[in-house]
């Protein structure tokens, strides 16, 4: 799986396994306005079959099911079975847990229960998290050996000899290993399988939210910048390197006065401003006295520093906060968005305006400050697929990222069911319109890509087969469930994070 979705691979903290169990009853509360969920690129009116896998969760064990909800691994185990590639035929079991000590131990098995990977001991995969999604570094895993950590591949191939004292993910950036010795980080890039920065360094951090962008050093309390390629851009020697870059700038501080300095190191810019926030070409946002505006790097004040925040979004214009409201100003001092929403978000990948309103509706807006839909409640944005879910009063409907209506048979094209409302009441047809589960439900899911359809009745959920035969009668309660799905017999856990399946 990858990154950016609704939810991601479960999480794991070995040091931490017995408050995995007690995590399943926490509701993890994330605006689902603006996650993605996964729907694979199958040629149309076919339900996946592709094998994928998920940890279940019964009478108090763990174990493995595929996505036809056949046991792949029995629910024998006292911690959770990780999947670190729902994909892929690879399991970890922990097992001989000692909380006080913090030590376990554990195997990796493959779908017939077969222990692979037995040259390494103690393997493990490694978790990463940006704060809202969790997931496990794609192919590549960690073990032990005589208390040293080293890394093999999915194959087991030796990617790493175990020599380091600690390998752990750099936080919120895929496919970024930290490596630590006597003390001092380094940085793996797990796609060239290669260390690209030495461990020599008390810590590292992304420059951005975008390895791309290169990273942050420290060494003896100074810090420098490294590139993606491994090139020193600055050698230690600022006592702060602030997360802004963009067209050759950086923000820098040296002898507590705060620069815009090129990757030569000469300085830009160093006053009319407090801080420095982002960098647009040649434009720079900017704090002074407790308000933002826009400054060139030349000095010129481009917006006066009036607003209680500001972000750039496109061309000439930035998304800004003036008497806690939003609104949208151009660089010349256009409004072009009146401020009179709660909350504003550029959504980037779809390229429009998400506009919160008092009322807890929503306006979508086009790049042009149209709004294309008004006080609509946002229920999925698919980036991957490219299209909104969105509820007007009481129905749902579908829209394209250029705001043209579609039919659920349009962007659900995997899909043999689709759902029907009709006097209040849910059901589904098939794509030939033809009527295959009467509008009995109060409540109901679109098909989800292994064929399954959850469904509510008298207040309790069940579940319908890719035919629209009942599966499971309508018995389940699920009320504090912030997200409802069916693999077979099994839901959803309520924490959706985990991407965890029980009954």
């Amino acid at each position: 799986m990858s990154r950016g979705k609704r939810y991601d691979e479960p999480k794991l903290n070995i040091k931490k396994v017995v408050a995995t169990v007690v995590a399943m009853i926490v509701v993890i509360m994330f605006m689902i306005s603006i996650k993605k969920l996964l729907f694979g690129q199958k040629s149309p009116r076919e339900i996946s079959t592709v094998e994928t896998y998920f940890p279940v969760y019964a009478k108090e064990k763990w174990g493995v099911i595929n996505h036809n909800g056949e046991m792949i691994l029995d629910t024998i185990y006292d911690e959770m079975v990780v999947v670190p590639d729902n994909s892929k035929d690879l399991f970890i079991c922990t097992y001989g847990a000692d909380y006080e000590k913090e030590t376990y131990q554990t195997k990796v098995v493959n779908k017939a229960g077969t222990q692979i990977l037995t040259n390494y001991q103690n393997v493990q995969a490694i978790e990463n998290s940006d704060g809202n999604d969790i997931w496990y570094e794609n192919n590549i895993l960690k073990f032990e050996q005589n208390g040293k950590y080293g890394l093999i591949d999915f194959s087991g191939k030796l990617i790493l000899n175990a020599e380091y004292d600690k390998i752990e993910s750099l936080p919120g950036v895929q496919k970024n290993i930290i490596i630590e010795k006597d003390g001092l980080k380094g940085l793996v890039n797990t796609s060239m399988g290669e260390i690209i920065i030495r461990p020599e360094y008390t810590q590292i951090a992304t420059l951005t939210d975008s390895y791309e962008n290169g990273y942050i050093v420290q060494k003896d309390g100074k810090y420098g910048v490294i590139s993606a390629d491994s090139k020193i851009i600055f050698e230690p020697i600022y006592d702060e390197i602030k997360n802004v870059t963009a067209n050759g700038y950086y923000v820098v501080a040296q002898n507590g006065k705060l620069a815009v300095v090129n990757q030569t190191g000469e300085i830009k810019l160093n006053t009319g401003f407090d801080t420095i926030t982002e960098i647009n070409g040649e434009n720079a946002t900017m704090t002074l006295n407790g308000k933002y505006g826009v400054i060139n790097i030349d000095g010129t004040s481009i917006i006066s520093a009036e607003y209680e925040d500001l972000k750039y979004i496109f061309g000439t214009y930035y998304v800004a906060k003036k008497n806690n409201l939003y609104g949208i100003i151009a660089t010349t001092g256009e409004t072009v968005v009146d401020f009179t929403y709660t909350n504003m978000e550029y959504i980037k990948e779809a390229d429009f305006i998400q506009a919160d309103n008092a009322n807890y509706k929503t306006d979508l807006i086009t790049r042009d400050f149209h709004v294309a839909l008004a006080d609509v409640i946002v229920s999925e944005l698919n980036v991957k697929d490219g299209y909104i879910r969105v509820r007007e009063g009481d129905e749902y409907a579908y829209y394209n990222f250029k705001f043209e209506k579609k039919t659920n048979k349009e962007v659900l094209p995997t899909n043999t069911l689709f759902l029907v409302k009709e006097f209040g009441k849910y059901g589904y047809e098939n794509k030939n319109g033809e009527r295959v589960v009467d509008c009995i439900y109060d409540d109901a899911k679109e098909q989800n890509k292994y064929g399954y359809c959850a469904v509510k009745k008298d207040g309790v959920w069940g579940c319908l087969k890719a035919d629209g035969t009942v599966l499971v009668e309508p018995s389940v309660n699920l009320d504090d469930y912030l997200y409802i799905d069916f693999v077979n017999i099994w839901h959803l856990n309520k924490d959706v994070n985990l991407n965890v399946y029980t009954k």
